[in-house]
């Protein structure tokens, strides 16, 4: 089994920043691709970001590109979402996932195997 927990959300005015991060446990010596979703109220889960076991691969939902950094500390089984200039659009709860396939970088929320709680991301206007 795995687990993941989510860190790093809370209320951040416009044009501030945020980093997320998601701790993994359990199953460590396996490998996983890593993914960040969110989802707004009444809205349904959208992709936000996606990293590579090795971190050769990344990809990124066109909204959050050039604001949005996603990385990883694999010593630490530790996954990074750094934000920067965020919008009121981005309030939203954010969850990371994590995928069986580690050099795949899923966009849909199918292709991961395990989740997290999920972090409130609130932005002030």
């Amino acid at each position: 089994q795995v687990q993941l927990v989510e860190s790093g959300g809370g209320l951040v005015q416009a044009g501030g920043s945020l980093r997320l991060s998601c701790a993994v446990s359990g199953r460590t010596k396996s490998s996983y691709a890593m993914g960040w979703f969110r989802q707004a109220p009444g809205k349904e889960r959208e992709f936000v970001a996606a990293i590579s076991w090795n971190g050769d691969n990344t990809s990124y939902a066109d909204y959050v590109k050039d604001r949005f950094t996603i990385s990883r500390d694999k010593a630490k089984n530790t996954v990074f979402l750094q934000k920067n200039n965020l919008e009121p659009e981005d309030k939203a709860v954010y969850f990371c996932a994590a995928d069986l396939v580690p050099l795949r970088t899923s966009v849909t929320s199918r292709g991961y195997d395990y989740w997290g709680q999920g972090t409130q991301v609130t932005v002030s206007s």
